[in-house]
């Protein structure tokens, strides 16, 4: 039997078997009873033939948000979907998911051979697939552009699927240049619904998104960005190895992700894991194809493995059951760091994030910024990430509160990060950085031979050390020397860390040497108080889970 199903808003109807429903195929095909929070509506306005906008965090059924829609039109004779994304291993999981559960799908990119791509275009042309998944410089070349004229004469052209969304703007976290073309695809395909979709935005981001992807006039679904059962932690980054072996004592026998910023440094880290008798396998770009591709496996498929990776690993990976992220640099923004933990806890579960960073973290963050090429307004935009970054980490305060303020979200503190269960006690460190700064001017009048006044040497001068190089530059006859023995070394990096994550001070040259910036002022004349986070080494770990 065969009826009418029409959606307000919208002129076109479908007509469709009665087990051809959004959620009939959300039983038939992927195996669940009901959708979660905004995914109905967002399916039925899709599948209608609305055009939208979604924001959905990691782990909350995103790509439902096109598949089902997708299924569902193709089974109504509307077409196949397109589905845009810029992830090769992304495209296999999903293809392969989707062709085990008995829906047709197929992706185009650069692993499959010219046999292969003449295959799946060959498959297009027929109006078989339901899905074809394809990277946006694929969609856009004018050769494949044209096969999809001819479907929309033919077999039909359903739906266009933009996913990662964020990748085409400037303020996102990972922006690609190819996103920009497929704004095409509005005056070339008036008439076919188009989704994009996306896991991290802020707002900048959403109006950046909805613009350069001519979305004006789409619906917005903004779903909440709370992730509950994931537990936040930073801490001071003091000894790397002890930290993370500590850390890992409570998750024996649970899988995790541990994210380290180099190649070398994921090689060092995963041999660290395997000598303390945790089960590690490395992830990144320098290696072969084949190991990637077979970590990646004994990873998705297996308990208890940690993955120890660069940024290259995790996008698309669905594995639920992933009970920690760990972070033993600092991410670039708040838009991967919330992403890379996204993966924590998919199933709903207790899980926890971990992340250490130190004073060393937020110059290397800055000069990076500093030294790129990039046009200035690039460099303003990645200057205000890192600062939200900064403040989230250096907060004595709720920090899923500071998160989800980020995405303009307001909420409560939430009893489930380590500011909430182990709130920090604060010190007043207005005179210590004021202490720091009259070092760093006099340093920098004071002559010498030493190249390097990093925040290394301004501690040593602070607390009086007489080493070889202060004596060398008679930087001991400065009348800053030694006024800072009322503090440790330990309380003096913290200062100058957050000197430093204020904007306040800025490490300039190949050696990182100490300027004071514009915004030195106040805090130089006592106008801005400094409220710094207690130094306690022996404060433990909560070990307490929800």
């Amino acid at each position: 039997m065969l009826y009418p199903l029409s959606y307000e808003g919208q002129d076109q109807k479908l007509y469709r078997a009665t087990d051809d429903t959004p959620r009939a195929v959300l039983r038939e095909v992927f195996g669940y009873e009901a959708f979660r929070g905004e995914q109905a509506e967002i399916i039925d306005h899709v599948t209608g033939g609305g055009s939208a906008f979604v924001l959905m965090p990691t782990g909350g059924g995103k790509s439902l948000c096109y598949q089902v829609p997708a299924i569902v039109r193709h089974r109504a004779g509307l077409g196949v979907t397109i589905v845009v994304s810029p992830l090769i291993a992304l495209m296999q999981d999903q293809v392969n998911a989707l062709e085990t559960a008995g829906v047709h799908a197929a992706f185009l990119n650069s692993s499959l051979s010219r046999t292969g791509s003449q295959q799946v275009e060959t498959r297009l042309r027929a109006g078989e697939l339901s899905i074809l998944y394809a990277a946006p410089e694929r969609v856009t070349q004018e050769g494949f552009l044209y096969q999809l004229d001819r479907l929309v004469d033919t077999s039909g052209l359903s739906l266009f699927a933009i996913d990662e969304a964020h990748c085409v703007s400037h303020w996102g976290h990972d922006f690609r240049a190819e996103y920009l073309k497929l704004a095409l695809l509005a005056d070339r395909y008036p008439t076919v619904p188009r989704v994009a979709l996306t896991a991290t935005a802020d707002e900048q981001t959403r109006e950046d998104i909805v613009e350069r992807l001519r979305l004006e006039s789409a619906r917005r679904f903004i779903a909440s960005f709370d992730r509950p059962n994931i537990r936040y932690t930073v801490v001071e980054r003091t000894k790397a190895q002890p930290q993370l072996v500590d850390f890992m004592k409570s998750h024996r026998g649970e899988a995790g992700i541990v994210y380290c910023s180099t190649r070398k440094k994921v090689e060092t880290v995963t041999g660290w894991l395997l000598a303390a008798g945790v089960p590690a396998l490395p992830y990144h770009a320098g290696l072969d194809q084949h190991t990637r591709s077979v970590n990646q496996d004994v990873f998705a498929l297996n308990d208890g493995i940690v993955i120890v990776a660069t940024i290259a690993f995790g996008m698309g990976i669905d594995k639920a059951e992933v009970r920690f992220i760990a972070h033993l640099d600092l991410p670039k923004n708040i838009e991967s760091y919330y992403q890379e933990t996204g993966r924590a806890g998919r199933d709903g579960l207790p899980a926890e994030t971990w992340m250490v960073y130190g004073l060393g973290d937020v110059v290397q963050q800055r000069r990076l910024i500093a030294e790129n090429t990039a046009q200035a307004e690039w460099k303003r935009i990645q200057r205000h990430k890192l600062d939200a970054l900064l403040a989230l980490v250096e907060t004595h305060t709720c920090r899923r509160v500071e998160l989800l303020s980020y995405f303009g979200e307001e909420s409560k503190p939430c009893g489930n990060c380590d500011n909430c269960l182990d709130p920090p006690t604060t010190w007043d460190a207005t005179e210590a950085a004021r202490k720091a700064l009259s070092s760093v001017i006099r340093v920098r009048h004071g002559g010498g031979r030493a190249v390097a006044y990093g925040f290394a040497y301004h501690i040593e001068l602070l607390v009086g050390k007489r080493s070889e190089r202060v004596i060398a530059n008679r930087h001991d006859e400065l009348s800053t020397f030694g006024i800072g023995t009322d503090l440790s070394e330990e309380q003096w990096r913290a200062v100058f860390r957050r000197l430093i994550a204020l904007g306040v001070l800025e490490a300039q040259g190949e050696y990182g040497t100490l300027a004071l910036t514009d915004e030195a002022g106040p805090v130089l004349r006592g106008e801005q108080p400094i409220l710094l986070r207690e130094v306690t080494p022996s404060r433990k770990r909560s070990r307490r889970r929800r």
